[in-house]
């Protein structure tokens, strides 16, 4: 006699291979969406049919495999030339894909101008703006963290106006996985990008631009008549806060202006999570070494 097992224990079978497969059914409810994964083959795989599809199908490919998508951008060309393409895709509401912009309040006053004229220019798409926690100007942030903390502690500077917002960003919306602006014809670590990555804590960043030059993305800007920063037309081919921005010259790499002087390429936002756990525990020792030595020789002037 053949046995039967009881609807309940072949439902929750089932959800035990849906969970584990990464997939659920369409029937499933939203609550019960696992976090999305892929596996090591799976991931190498996806970049591999990727990486020979043009930005709109990569957009598009993202839009119907990735929920909880989000756009991190400062605005850059790259950044720009996705927002256009994604405006021209007639998008649903529930699926459009909402900004996420970081004012480190360091920003040149053209890049908050762009701002304007971008939510101007696409009056649909949402924008979420992160600001260093706890203040609102640049002379909030120098009184609680100090004159040029860019100089005088750049890590530091990098967490508080940067990598803090942008997990804080992560934290509050939800988000699963984000569009990005790198291309591998930047050069620096970003030489060897993927089109698709997930970091240490499972976020997952997609580059749909990872193939183009800067060539290319000029001349999208320009065919499509998409608002750029004015900044771009004095010099400026990468452009961040205006203490660590500069224009290149011509022959020069496109991020050379940034960080000149520097061996830095990046802002912190791309870099390991882990780098900045270390360097905040370091940070922290610091201030209990510190205050131990300080206890100390109040015990030494009192004895």
């Amino acid at each position: 006699m053949s046995s039967r097992s009881s609807p309940a224990r072949d439902s929750d079978a089932m959800s035990v291979r849906e969970t584990e497969s990464g997939y659920v059914s369409g029937s499933g409810s939203e609550s019960s969406l696992p976090e999305i994964y892929f596996t090591k083959p799976h991931l190498a795989f996806l970049n591999r049919q990727l990486q020979f599809l043009q930005p709109q199908e990569i957009l598009r490919w993202c839009i119907t495999s990735l929920p909880r998508l989000y756009q991190t951008t400062a605005f850059g060309l790259t950044g720009l030339v996705t927002l256009d393409m994604l405006s021209k895709m007639k998008i649903l509401r529930p699926q459009m894909v909402d900004l996420i912009f970081l004012d480190t309040l360091h920003h040149f006053p053209e890049t908050l101008d762009l701002l304007d004229r971008i939510r101007s220019r696409y009056p649909l798409v949402s924008l979420h703006l992160y600001k260093p926690d706890g203040v609102d100007t640049a002379d909030e942030f120098a009184r609680k963290h100090g004159e040029k903390l860019w100089e005088t502690n750049d890590e530091l500077y990098d967490w508080v106006a940067k990598v803090e917002p942008a997990q804080r960003a992560y934290r509050e919306l939800q988000v699963a996985a984000v569009l990005t602006g790198r291309r591998r014809s930047q050069g620096g670590k970003r030489g060897d990008l993927d089109v698709i990555e997930v970091d240490e804590a499972g976020l997952i960043k997609v580059n749909p631009l990872a193939n183009w030059s800067f060539q290319q993305v000029q001349d999208y800007i320009k065919g499509n008549k998409v608002p750029y920063n004015e900044l771009l037309d004095r010099g400026y081919t990468s452009i961040g806060d205006w203490h660590s921005t500069q224009p290149t010259k011509a022959g020069e790499d496109e991020r050379a202006g940034r960080w000149m002087g520097q061996q830095k390429t990046e802002c912190g936002i791309h870099n390991p999570r882990s780098k900045f756990a270390q360097y905040l525990q370091e940070q922290e020792a610091k201030k209990q070494e510190e205050a131990l030595h300080q206890a100390l020789e109040g015990l030494k002037a009192s004895a």
